[in-house]
């Protein structure tokens, strides 16, 4: 990964250390292959710069689906919550202005395509067939089931699906991510990789 683009990903807001931004590029780099790529959970374009990145490598185009509102462990009051990201008129969560300069600065405006509301409708409206399907939104086991259903029939054979914050133990974080994952390979997704929380899946 250009040195440019790593610098930039890793001043951006975001909750990914560099090992599993540089395993997702390289994911992003096997599923370009095979088509278009996209992530639910953009936040503040972290993972966009990784993502956006290979896509541009791979000659296709990175979709980043998000409402940019926060998900439910961003919101005040919750341990990763952000005052900076709140805009003052409404009181309510905006990265959208955050995630806007972070493709700017990375000069990934042609190859980042962002795609801004609520992952369920936008998947049922969704119609191109898919590379590489990121899943990093809201960690609520519901949100991320429904986000999992909602855009897993789009990877295309030989494509890949990746993960966020899976952890086998409930005391390192959250097991939304983790039962969502299970689902994943009982559906005959084969697991190819991981790197910390990242794991990384083969149709």
């Amino acid at each position: 990964m250009k040195r440019e683009l790593l610098e930039v990903a890793r001043a951006a807001k975001g909750f990914m250390p560099d090992d599993e931004g540089l395993a997702l590029y390289e994911a992003g780099l096997d599923g370009g292959q095979v088509g278009p790529l996209l992530e639910i959970g953009t936040y503040c374009g972290k993972s966009a710069v990784y993502l956006g990145a290979a896509a541009r490598e791979r000659n296709t185009v990175l979709f980043t689906v998000d409402h940019h509102r926060g998900s439910e462990e961003n919101q005040a009051g919750w341990e990763y919550h952000d005052r900076e990201v709140v805009d003052p008129e409404t009181g309510r969560m905006d990265t959208l202005p955050f995630f806007r300069r972070t493709i700017e600065q990375a000069g990934l405006e042609d190859a980042v395509v962002a795609v801004v509301g609520h992952s369920t409708p936008v998947a049922r409206a969704w119609g191109t067939p898919l590379g590489l399907v990121f899943i990093d939104g809201g960690h609520a086991e519901e949100v991320a089931m429904s986000d999992y259903e909602g855009w897993s029939p789009h990877v295309m054979a030989g494509g890949i699906l990746v993960f966020h914050d899976v952890f086998d133990d409930p005391a390192q974080g959250g097991q939304a991510p983790f039962r969502v994952w299970q689902r994943a390979v009982a559906d005959g997704f084969t697991p190819v990789a991981t790197t910390g929380s990242l794991r990384v899946l083969r149709r």
